[in-house]
């Protein structure tokens, strides 16, 4: 019988740019390698001897990738763990001290005390395919940043910005064509995508982000699917306290896209157009009935491609 089995071997890798920091528990093992191709095949030859249950890594955004698709192909239990739940599990057990041992070693002690899920990766077009829309966010948001420049600086300076507005735009332009073809070299992403598509005010972009960060999206409930994206509203009461009721946590990303393409269905729309003026009549802030709409939209969407049905509005009023 394999003695690291019965000991619940829990591994730990705290990510930085130039080295991983991995610790094993409750073997009280710890080594570092250097973050590249060399470094985590050597760490993956250690790793595999002591027959892990789960090795937990923070998902902090591209650095830890690698080691993360590393322990895929060598199928590897291996969980992406959502930083804030590590930093309340620190606090929740008085941790306060920090270096990369120590940091290394709370993560294994969070995989072993949480036994969070492991985490499934996705295709890789999939990846391509959200990959390329938080690029395209990210170049509006500096394209949004040059418009805000040119606003308030003199004419003079205008033609250092106009070059670089022209170069954003038709680089936006390049990504949104690749997501497109990404969509049509797909049977199964055609499939979804036209059902989407047949929304007004969901186009390409939407479409896009919902298929490759919400593929669970038609096979959970509507509770769940709101929940999903982070537009369910969480009840804050204790006691006589009545707090409001607030969003949070949930995919930021689609939340966003999501939001943007609110704003265009409430013009070209009637049924999210109603819900909308309906809303604020009722006195509701308007940011507040734009997310009601969303979470609207997100319900409708789910039934949508559980059901394999196109858009309906008079189905879509009920």
């Amino acid at each position: 019988m394999n003695t690291n089995t019965l000991q619940n071997i829990n591994i730990g890798v705290d990510t930085g740019k130039s080295q991983l920091d991995i610790y094993i528990r409750p073997l009280d093992l710890f080594f570092t390698v250097p973050n590249n191709d060399k470094g985590i095949k050597q760490a993956l030859t250690t790793i595999k001897k002591h027959n892990p249950q789960r090795i937990v890594i923070e998902a902090t955004g591209r650095l830890e990738m690698p080691f993360v698709l590393a322990c895929v192909e060598a199928k590897l239990p291996i969980v992406r763990a959502n930083p804030v739940h590590i930093k309340r599990f620190a606090g929740a057990i008085g941790r306060r001290a920090k270096n990369d041992r120590l940091d290394a070693e709370l993560i294994a002690h969070y995989g072993e005390a949480i036994k969070p899920e492991l985490t499934i990766i996705k295709a890789k077009n999939i990846r391509l395919m959200s990959d390329l829309v938080i690029r395209r966010n990210q170049l509006l948001s500096m394209q949004t940043m040059e418009k805000n420049r040119m606003q308030i600086l003199p004419k003079t300076l205008h033609s250092t910005i106009k070059p670089m507005l022209t170069a954003m735009k038709n680089q936006i332009t390049k990504l949104e064509e690749k997501l497109v073809k990404l969509i049509e070299d797909s049977p199964e992403y055609q499939s979804k995508n036209t059902i989407l598509q047949s929304v007004p005010g969901i186009g390409n972009i939407a479409a896009a982000s919902i298929i490759s960060n919400v593929p669970e999206l038609g096979y959970i409930t509507n509770k769940q699917a709101a929940s999903l994206i982070g537009v369910a509203p969480i009840t804050r009461e204790s006691g006589r306290y009545k707090g409001k009721r607030v969003i949070q946590g949930g995919r930021a990303q689609v939340r966003t896209v999501l939001y943007m393409a609110m704003m265009s269905a409430m013009q070209c729309n009637p049924v999210f157009k109603a819900t909308y003026s309906r809303l604020v009549e009722a006195g509701k802030p308007k940011k507040v009935a734009i997310i009601a709409c969303v979470r609207k939209m997100v319900v409708i969407l789910n039934s949508m491609l559980r059901d394999g049905v196109m858009w309906d509005e008079n189905i879509a009023k009920n």
